[in-house]
């Protein structure tokens, strides 16, 4: 991309165009090397003046309603004056790479909002349930003006590491009546939990929701609270009928405000800014030995010899670190 190009691009994004953002957005997910010098300098731009904005994680299990809840909820933000970005992490399969990417389709009420962008992303395998560039993402859209930023996470009982270092804050949600529902009290990702949902309160499932309730406040008592100093509250909702949305959006804005104003978000942005440094230097190193020409040259020969018992796993590792190390 040639530097007028990259200007035009990043004044577009200034000024809130969403074509411009998801080709900023398609350009940083880019693999290719011609590219990376490009997305580079975009993302160095656009953090030079910063946005403003919530960043909140969005994680539970399969099935519980991630993406109907986030159309209700981003649709009340819109409401009240703001401009929501999701990005959806996808599932991505393991041997084709291929992503369903059936977000868009289930947030109907979003995506035709003017005040709205959706960019469903595939995870690539990427442990933690975001994707690889997902926090150059984020940063673009409150380049773009976005101040809720709302991050769907895989949630298939990955790592929830990485996103807990994405966000300012994370909104679990849980359903009654199924043991997977009250998972978090194996602590796991209740430790990364700043507030819980429990969605499809309607009907027949408005008991079993209440009993869920109760169970979840029992077990957030004995948990070591958040580094905020605090504990998540618990909130039902159902994201079909609408009831509890609102109550939803006021706990998250509370906690939002909560957190800038004791100087909580501006510290764990910075612990996040380290954390990505490091993650960086380690995605360059792995990068940098898989693009090693001896590296490449001795990789297929050492595997077939793994393949055949003839040397281990670790001891294959450790003599292609060897000649990575000699190569440099």
């Amino acid at each position: 991309m040639s530097g007028m190009a990259h200007e035009s691009l990043l004044r577009d994004l200034r000024h809130g165009d969403r074509v411009a953002l998801a080709r900023a957005i398609t350009l940083v997910e880019s693999t290719r090397s011609a590219d990376r010098d490009a997305a580079t300098a975009l993302i160095r731009a656009t953090l030079q003046n910063p946005g403003s904005s919530a960043r909140i994680g969005i994680t539970g299990i399969p099935g519980v309603g991630k993406s109907t809840l986030i159309d209700a909820l981003g649709s009340h933000l819109i409401g009240q004056g703001r401009r929501v970005a999701v990005l959806a992490v996808d599932p991505s399969s393991t041997r084709g790479g291929g992503s369903i990417l059936g977000d868009k389709t289930r947030m109907e009420r979003l995506a035709g909002e003017e005040h709205a962008f959706i960019r469903p992303t595939p995870s690539g395998g990427t442990l933690g349930g975001v994707a690889r560039r997902t926090r150059e993402a984020m940063i673009l859209c409150e380049a773009a003006g976005y101040d809720r930023i709302l991050i769907e996470t895989v949630g298939v009982g990955q790592s929830e590491a990485a996103v807990d270092q994405l966000t300012d804050l994370n909104l679990l949600l849980a359903i009654g009546g199924t043991g997977d529902s009250l998972q978090g009290i194996k602590r796991g990702i209740m430790e990364v939990a700043d507030l819980i949902a429990i969605n499809k309160t309607d009907g027949d499932n408005e008991q079993r929701n209440q009993r869920a309730s109760m169970d979840l406040r029992q077990a957030i008592a004995l948990l070591p609270p958040r580094e905020s100093g605090h504990r998540p509250e618990v909130v039902l909702c159902s994201a079909t009928t609408g009831m509890g949305i609102s109550r939803l959006a006021d706990a998250l804005e509370g906690i939002i405000a909560r957190d800038t104003g004791s100087g909580h978000r501006d510290l764990r942005r910075q612990g996040q800014a380290r954390w990505w440094m490091r993650s960086a230097i380690e995605e360059a190193l792995i990068d940098g030995f898989f693009r090693d020409e001896r590296v490449r040259r001795m990789l297929p020969a050492m595997e077939e010899r793994v393949n055949e018992g003839l040397i281990s796993p670790f001891d294959a590792a450790d003599e292609l670190l060897k000649q990575y190390r000699r190569s440099a």
